[in-house]
């Protein structure tokens, strides 16, 4: 894969990858250094060009659009040469010339002289830095691996957790045969993409496999075909199996609505009692669509307690 840690605990792109990924034309890559992006935030270097350096992120990746090339082009030569002087001694990882634009000689000699790649794209400054940042954001965003089983059903991304055995692969491999899609099986790579959104995928190595006892692994792909599985999914809620404790209580009712905090997020939770005899794919089905209507504002357990009030306290009719 093309994301993991740098040296400082942080993550990194390749710029390899996001040639390939925006298919981004190569004016010049520095040879013999691999270069990698750890910031997901991108930069137009209006200020910079004019002299200004005082909050400038020489780490960043740099846009030089329309605005910044009518600046540069409005400089004699000379001024021109000491602006890009001023700014490739920072030594920027990456220089991005958008919207197909012409590139000054004076850029040429600076990128040359300080070992900074040059790229250019045909998009449309504005459009290209938004996509590049949503890109950013998803491949240096922070994550954690969890063991379990990540489906999706009925739109709903569903992190299912429980020890080994529990039944979480067959339960995956049932939900897929009714029609749902498998992500992730027995490893679970969650990304934070936003403040409030986690989004869930498989490690390359094990993608799209399941492992069954007693039979081995399953390619879900080659057997139910490509419309069983997907890459990644937003993580709605979790769903956590249990071997069934008769001295346990479980909720019947559904007005305590459980959490479980991943990086900064609360993911809505819910324990379901595992024993033979239940359908735990059916069960899951049920606690998707239970969950999207929380989410269009719709609480069955409310609503049930509601009307146990009003008759409970209604006025009794006499006889």
């Amino acid at each position: 894969m093309d994301d993991f840690r740098s040296g400082n605990g942080e993550y990194s792109v390749t710029l390899k990858t996001l040639i390939e990924e925006f298919k981004l034309e190569a004016l010049y890559i520095p040879e013999g250094r691999k270069i990698k992006i750890t910031q997901p935030e991108v930069n137009r270097p209006g200020l910079a060009l004019s002299g200004f350096f005082e909050f400038f992120d020489h780490n960043r990746v740099q846009l030089i659009g329309n605005a910044e090339h009518q600046y540069i082009a409005s400089l004699s030569k000379s001024e021109r040469l000491y602006r890009m002087e001023q700014f490739a001694v920072h030594r920027p990882p990456v220089i991005i010339i958008t919207t197909n634009l012409s590139v000054f000689d004076e850029i040429w000699a600076v990128v040359k002289k300080y070992n900074i790649a040059l790229l250019r794209t045909k998009e449309t400054t504005s459009a290209f830095q938004a996509a590049l940042i949503a890109s950013l954001n998803i491949h240096l965003a922070p994550r954690i691996t969890r063991h379990g089983v990540f489906v999706e059903v009925y739109g709903e991304g569903i992190l299912i957790l429980g020890e080994s055995g529990v039944g979480k692969s067959e339960t995956a491999i049932e939900l897929v045969k009714r029609g749902h899609r498998l992500i992730a099986d027995d490893a679970v790579e969650i990304k934070k993409v936003s403040a409030k959104t986690l989004v869930g995928t498989a490690p390359e190595i094990i993608r799209y496999f399941v492992e069954l006892r007693g039979i081995g692994i399953v390619d879900v792909r080659r057997i139910f075909g490509m419309g069983s599985v997907k890459a990644s999914e937003k993580v709605d809620m979790i769903i956590k199996f249990e071997p069934w404790d008769k001295n346990k209580i479980y909720d019947r009712i559904g007005l305590t609505q459980e959490t479980t905090n991943i990086l900064g997020i609360d993911v809505p939770t819910t324990t379901i009692p595992v024993r033979p005899g239940r359908n735990l794919a059916i069960i899951l089905e049920i606690a998707a669509m239970n969950n999207r209507q929380r989410k269009m504002g719709y609480n069955t357990a409310e609503e049930f307690n509601q009307r146990m009030m009003e008759q409970m306290f209604a006025p009794k009719e006499e006889d």
